[in-house]
């Protein structure tokens, strides 16, 4: 279908970056690993909430300003970590900044990101929260690198990926071929006074340290553990530690064990286990293991202003989203990535004026029905003893 008008959804955004966009790159974008199981049943599985709306509640001033990490935002919507936004569009991550900016809410920036973590915070307008995404490699000077970075340019927290020790096996990429366009550079990777210099060109040769990057499924860090990763981590950084890819209650009370400020429910978009579950159907447990001990942040399928209200109705702090913003790049550059923010900000509003709620702090379960008991899970079997049950979601 074509369209003579501005996109009024987030579909009809996908619509437009998937005509616009070169099939290596969609495919990169758009690609779950294996079947396509988790990241189908990410959007899929909102449809199984149903809301509660109350009536005759004075509606007329609406806010969505909350707090995240003790610090004011005017939105829980915020950008998600994602690799390569120069695929989209040649602004790629300072465009997506200028929009985030606008936006006013948080910004997390890949480590593969094609735009210097220096260049992507001084596009800010000095009130956005930008945080750092990390993985950690078994050269761990080259995540050191970064994190000190990124503390030194003035971003507010490490966000650590704990769900990629490999690379899923996405299937789309493999038949593609995939690799990203050779101009493309992996800038966080690259000597920063030579990367931020004015002089520097795009088709300066690649440095050692950004190939390395590049080779992330040989080279990262496969012993990282609950033990050994953290307290690393907070040897070398005041920054709050975000754990990103939680999605059980046992790895949330570890996270609280370790003195971590915050958990992202997040099954990577879909593309790292195929048949884990959606990212809203394991929040619950998540909250319920966090005890307001810490906060519970959530990405994953969101494409509509009620799933933002489903998903904190349920506990989320804040939530995060990657490709509505990644085909919002596509179509219209800094100003398309804005829309697709805009566009899931209005529909919250509507959703929250509809329900009869002014504020975030006012959503809560009571605003939401939830499915019952659609999965159990079983302790291992003993021999002569019958199977205790451990969960039901």
């Amino acid at each position: 279908m074509d369209y003579t008008n501005e996109p009024v959804c987030i579909k009809d955004i996908e619509k437009i970056a998937q005509r616009v966009m070169p099939g290596g790159a969609w495919g990169y974008y758009n690609s779950g690993a294996n079947d396509e199981q988790t990241k189908t049943d990410n959007e899929s599985a909102f449809d199984s909430y149903r809301l509660h709306p109350r009536m005759l509640r004075d509606v007329s001033k609406i806010t969505t300003h909350t707090t995240v990490l003790g610090q004011k935002v005017r939105t829980p919507l915020g950008i998600a970590p994602c690799a390569l936004h120069k695929l989209a569009h040649a602004d790629g991550e300072a465009a997506t900044s200028r929009a985030a900016a606008k936006h006013g809410s948080i910004m997390i920036l890949s480590t593969y990101s094609t735009t210097s973590l220096e260049k992507v915070i001084a596009q800010g307008d000095g009130t956005t929260q930008y945080w750092m995404q990390l993985y950690v490699y078994q050269d761990r000077h080259v995540s050191e690198t970064i994190v000190r970075r990124a503390e030194k340019a003035g971003f507010k927290a490490i966000v650590l990926t704990v769900d990629a020790p490999m690379l899923g096996r996405r299937l789309v990429d493999a038949r593609n071929k995939f690799n990203p366009p050779p101009h493309l550079r992996l800038e966080n990777f690259m000597d920063p006074n030579v990367v931020n210099g004015t002089g520097y060109a795009p088709d300066l040769a690649k440095s050692k340290n950004e190939t390395f990057g590049v080779t992330f499924g040989a080279n990262g860090d496969q012993s990282l553990s609950w033990a050994n990763g953290i307290s690393w981590l907070k040897s070398i950084t005041k920054l709050p530690i975000i754990v990103k890819g939680v999605l059980t209650a046992e790895d949330t009370q570890l996270a609280i064990d370790h003195k971590c400020a915050g958990v992202i429910v997040s099954n990577h978009g879909g593309r790292q286990l195929d048949g884990a579950l959606s990212t809203i159907d394991a929040l619950p447990q998540v909250v319920e293991a966090a005890n307001d001990k810490i906060e519970v942040y959530m990405d994953g399928g969101i494409r509509k202003g009620s799933d933002i209200f489903k998903a904190l109705a349920l506990g989320a702090r804040a939530v995060f989203v990657a490709r509505p913003v990644l085909w919002g790049l596509a179509y219209k550059g800094e100003q398309g990535a804005f829309i697709a923010l805009d566009l899931l900000q209005k529909e919250l509003e509507l959703a929250m004026m509809l329900t009869g709620t002014t504020q975030v702090s006012e959503i809560d379960e009571s605003y939401v029905y939830t499915p019952v008991n659609r999965w159990v899970r079983h302790s291992r079997r003993q021999p002569g003893q019958p199977r205790k049950l451990l969960a039901k979601l």
